[in-house]
Order: C-alpha cells, then sequence, then structure tokens
C-alpha cells in the first residue's frame, strides 16, 4: 500500500489497495467462532486474538447490536422463450409479486420480455411454472421492474425455496458452502439479498457466554440490497448518492439502548448494516425535531463517509471490506482512513481472510475518533 494523504479522505481513490486473491476467503470457518479477530483497542495499538474470546475486549454492561434479517434465496435461473439463459437477482419488492431485480443479460430483456424460471429439482411445483414480464427498466440501478405470475393466492417469497439459490457474492467463486453458512444463526426476518456478514460469526455457545458476563444484545433489521454492496462510482464521496434499504429499529431496541447509556455501558454494532439501521434511525428522529433516537420503520439511504458526526454507535464489529466500497468508507468514518489502511496492511501480513466468509475486526469506543 501507498502512504495515505488524509486529505483525500473524500476522494474515492483514496479508497483502494492491493488484496493477493487467495486472501479472499471462499468457505466459512468451523466452527464459527474459530475466526480470527483483529483487536483493535486504541487510537495506536491493536492485538490478534479469536473471535470466540470476544468477551474478554467487551464490558459488563456493553450492548451489542445486531442484524436480524435473513437471507432471500433470491438468484432465480430462467431462459426467454426462445430458450436463451437469463439470470434475475432478485433486490426489493415494489409491488405485490413486482420486483426491482438486476437480469443478465440486460439488453436481451426489454420491456415485454418474458422470462420463464426453473425449479431447483426440475419439477415444476403444482405443474405452474414460475414466469414474469419485464415492465421497465430502473434508471436508479440499471436494474428491471419484473412481474411475477403466481398461483392466486401465493406471493414470490412462498415460491422462492423451490426456486431461488442463496445469493453468494461473485468474488466467491469456488464455495463449498452450505446455505445456512451464510445466514447467521439469529436470523429471522426475510427480506436481504446479502448477509450481515459481520454476524456470521457468533455462535449459540458464544452469545450465552456474552449474557452471562453481562454484555447485553438487542436486534434491528436492515434487509441488505443493493444500497450495501453497489459500488462508489463518483470521485468526490460528497456526490455519492446510496440506494435505500428498509430499516426497523424496534421500540425495545431503544429502549434497551438509553439503559445502556444510562448506566455508563457502550453500544457496540455488529456489521456495517446495523451501523447504518442505527444512525439512520437517529438522523430521521433529527430531521423531525426530536431529541434523541426513536423507534423507526422505514428506509435509510444513510452514506457514512469520514466527517460523518455520529450519532448511537459507539464501537464496531466488522469485517475486511472490498477496495473502494461504502463499507470501508463507513469504517473509516469511525477509526480514521489512514488507521484503518494501516490495520489492512497488518492483516494482509498475517494471512487473515478477507470479505464475507473471512475474519473480523473489533474497534473498541476508545479508538472511535
Amino acid at each position: 500500500m501507498t502512504e495515505i494523504d488524509s486529505s483525500l479522505d473524500l476522494k474515492l481513490e483514496a479508497y483502494n489497495y492491493v488484496l493477493p486473491p487467495e486472501r479472499i476467503a471462499q468457505n466459512p470457518v468451523v466452527p464459527r467462532d474459530s475466526s480470527r479477530l483483529l483487536v483493535v483497542d486504541s487510537p495506536h495499538s491493536h492485538q490478534h486474538s479469536i473471535f470466540r474470546e470476544l468477551p474478554n475486549f467487551l464490558k459488563r454492561g456493553d450492548l451489542l447490536v445486531l442484524n436480524n434479517t435473513r437471507v432471500l434465496p433470491a438468484r432465480l435461473k430462467g431462459r426467454k422463450p426462445n430458450g436463451y439463459p437469463v439470470e434475475a437477482l432478485l433486490m426489493e419488492e415494489r409491488e405485490r409479486n413486482c420486483w426491482l431485480a438486476l437480469v443478465k443479460p440486460g439488453k436481451r430483456l426489454k420491456p415485454g420480455a418474458r422470462i420463464e424460471f426453473d425449479p431447483l429439482n426440475g419439477e415444476i411445483p403444482n405443474g405452474d411454472r414460475l414466469s414474469a414480464t419485464v415492465l421497465e427498466r430502473d434508471e436508479a440501478t440499471g436494474g428491471r421492474l419484473l412481474q411475477f405470475e403466481v398461483p392466486v393466492g401465493m406471493s414470490l417469497v412462498q415460491l422462492l425455496p423451490e426456486y431461488g439459490h442463496i445469493p453468494l457474492p461473485p468474488y466467491i467463486k469456488n464455495s463449498q458452502a452450505l446455505g445456512e453458512q451464510y445466514q447467521t444463526i439469529y436470523a429471522e426476518k426475510l427480506g436481504a439479498i446479502a448477509a450481515p456478514t459481520a454476524g456470521l460469526h457468533f455462535t449459540d455457545e458464544l452469545l450465552k457466554g456474552l449474557q452471562e458476563k453481562g454484555i447485553e444484545q438487542a436486534f434491528v433489521t436492515l434487509h441488505v440490497g443493493v444500497g450495501t454492496f453497489r459500488p462508489v462510482e463518483v470521485e468526490d464521496l460528497t456526490t455519492h448518492k446510496m440506494h435505500r434499504e428498509w430499516v426497523e429499529v424496534p421500540a425495545i431496541t431503544v429502549d434497551k439502548i438509553r439503559q445502556t447509556q444510562a448506566n455508563g455501558g457502550r453500544i457496540i454494532a455488529v456489521g456495517t448494516t446495523a451501523v447504518r439501521a442505527l444512525e439512520g434511525a437517529a438522523a430521521s428522529a433529527q430531521k423531525q425535531n426530536l431529541p434523541s433516537l426513536q423507534a423507526f420503520c422505514g428506509h435509510t439511504d444513510l452514506f457514512i463517509y469520514p466527517g460523518y458526526r455520529w450519532q448511537v454507535v459507539e464501537g464496531l464489529i466488522t469485517n475486511f471490506h472490498l477496495p473502494q466500497s461504502s463499507l470501508l468508507m463507513l469504517v473509516s468514518a469511525m477509526i480514521g482512513r489512514q488507521r484503518l489502511f494501516e490495520l489492512y496492511e497488518e492483516a494482509i501480513a498475517h494471512q487473515y481472510r478477507f470479505y464475507s466468509f473471512g475474519d473480523a475486526m473489533l474497534i473498541l469506543p476508545e479508538v472511535n475518533c
């Protein structure tokens, strides 16, 4: 990596780095909590550990906030009536059974085009083949609006287990992972097209151990969509527009956060999506001139980058992210870009595993700049 100039914090070029291909994890570790953990415990120090040792680095009264979204089997494979193969990645439902999807090949799928999808086991459920019609192109994402034709009284989501594949990221090219290994153990609310990967490291035993130490847990929901993984394409970060994602911060979580803060505990977000859920809810409250974080249900398009003023989150558990991604910029907002790239350099030198199935980093509140 090259020397980093802090004046470049708002420039896309400053968020590039070279990662040896062999450092991209293709499979998860077993058990989940045996992944490595880079603990950043002060502005100038860090240590190497194992994820199952997480309770040793947190304090009684701290609160972990986790994203309980569940990944949809959102990748569909099919063909046009002439037999030409088509692939669709569902992103979000706009109206009943009408979904925004990224499609390949896009140029061949103009409005009016029909697609017939293939069931996973080759047998058509109830004799009704799943099909869709392209309604229009979505300018914001380059995707297509697909109107699905499903049996009366059913929804597309009900049919996805028979038609859909879990959508592993494109950099995972040779994986033997089972579908459940790309879900957190507390995944509950179906709706994401990618996993909140910082949560993949937790086991039931680890969560129990954290509770026994007095480290509380609370849940938010952010359905990971194109906003999270879409690349930043503008050189000036202040002009980047995040695609919105659906968020729920329930009242019980807000109450736990307020209790934790009142008792001197710390708010530790598990993953960048939990960060965006909490900070997005806080931003919504601020826009309404409300004094503090409120329960929230709706969409957020919050983009966090260096210079951001934190409202709720004090510490972070996160994986290692792609170059020039909004996730890398979010972590830089918490720890400082130069410090983050020094740590990435350290992680590469120590052969950490990167990205979705990779290792993790714990940024303690003492480091938050």
